[in-house]
């Protein structure tokens, strides 16, 4: 069971990392980082999200070896 959610847990991270990259190169956070000069707050949560859920589902599944 724990490795079936690890499991799940790392295929969201990376849904998520692709999601927040594909926003990262958008046209409305190329405009935000002309006026504001960071990305907006969608994608650093869509990458943030997508880094926290992978390493999430990777420990979990290296312990889950023991």
């Amino acid at each position: 069971m724990t490795k079936a959610i690890s499991l799940a847990l790392i295929v969201g991270g990376v849904v998520l990392l692709y999601f927040g990259g594909q926003s990262f190169h958008s046209f409305s956070n190329d405009v935000s980082r002309v006026f504001t000069g960071a990305p907006t707050n969608k994608t650093i949560f869509l990458i943030a999200g997508g880094i926290v859920a992978t390493l999430a589902g990777l420990i979990g599944l290296a312990s889950s070896k023991r």
